[in-house]
């Protein structure tokens, strides 16, 4: 006959042992859960009068340009010591010094991140300590890209890391070149990074002349599309259609941005809009094969605008 005290002390065993287990699957779920927020690629972050803000490391935020006081205050408020743009347009260099800001100019552009501006990131991540805001003009593709850059140079993000970080934060698949910045990264060399002598508060925008030539160098890979029938000519296998239209949209939309711009005559003004909807009505009809039919008068119009607004202002 089975001894009762012994039953007891069985049954007791047994309870501690399956509340233990329990007691250890709940922190194993715990910790899982505190994983999954770690290595969660970007975080979302509130930023009085910043759009698409994240947190993407202890270090680094990203979001669009700061507009108004409000905006570099509550940059302030978060620690950062240092801005970092990547945009095309003049820094508030001023508005930023109000609230011990500083800021480091590094544009870059829709097609990728340069060798040189690669070594800029890196070493300003590790020589002004941070932390920083990175910002472009909206804040959903150029600053992402800079700051998957940064991150792999500083933070010990893989590439994988850094496309998905650029997936979260929202930049869109029609800018390859700055997914390949991310996914390509190599750590610049000693050299590389010895080249970096200083981090310009504002850099001298590009002139009005390199501008149209970026702008006729896209114009004539997409004459070369015209003549594929609209599709990547069989001999230039690097050129995607829709990818080149972006572009020379997102020129038009930079030069607008420009101080440069805002001097000019309003009729200078107008075509520059003027080209802008034109080239994005081009990019729209593109990545919608089925509207390929009204392609070749829209490419007519946006060629007729960038010959009479070249004719017109090109050697000024």
């Amino acid at each position: 006959m089975a001894d009762p005290a012994h039953s007891v002390k069985t049954t007791s065993i047994c309870l501690v042992v399956f509340a233990l287990s329990a007691w250890l699957a709940t922190i194993a779920v715990a910790d899982d859960r505190t994983k999954t927020a770690t290595n969660t690629a970007a975080v979302p972050w509130q930023i009085a009068g910043v759009h698409n803000a994240f947190k993407a490391s202890d270090r680094i935020y990203s979001g669009s340009q700061p507009e108004g006081d409000e905006s570099f205050a509550a940059i302030a408020k978060l620690g950062v010591k240092t801005i970092v743009s990547v945009d095309g347009g003049k820094p508030d260099v001023e508005a930023a010094r109000k609230h011990g800001l500083r800021y480091v100019h590094l544009p870059i552009g829709y097609d990728g991140i340069p060798t040189n501006r690669i070594a800029e990131l890196a070493k300003l991540t590790t020589e002004l300590g941070g932390p920083f805001f990175v910002h472009c003009h909206h804040g959903l593709h150029r600053g992402p890209a800079a700051v998957a850059v940064m991150c792999e140079a500083s933070a010990g993000w893989t590439t994988d890391r850094a496309v998905e970080w650029l997936r979260a934060a929202g930049t869109s698949l029609d800018y390859p070149g700055l997914y390949r910045a991310a996914s390509e990264f190599k750590s610049p060399t000693a050299a590389e990074l010895a080249a970096v002598k200083s981090f310009p508060e504002v850099t001298k925008p590009s002139s009005l002349v390199e501008a149209m030539v970026a702008i006729d160098e896209h114009h004539s890979r997409l004459k070369q599309v015209q003549k594929a029938g609209w599709k990547t000519p069989p001999e230039h296998a690097d050129i995607s259609p829709a990818h080149e239209a972006t572009m020379l949209w997102e020129q038009f939309q930079e030069m607008a941005r420009t101080e440069d711009t805002a001097k000019r005559t309003a009729d200078y003004r107008a075509k520059l809009v003027q080209a802008e909807q034109d080239a994005n009505a081009l990019r729209v009809i593109l990545r919608e094969p089925s509207g390929l039919t009204t392609t070749d008068a829209v490419f007519k119009k946006v060629s007729q605008n960038c010959v009479a607004c070249h004719k017109q202002y090109r050697n000024e």
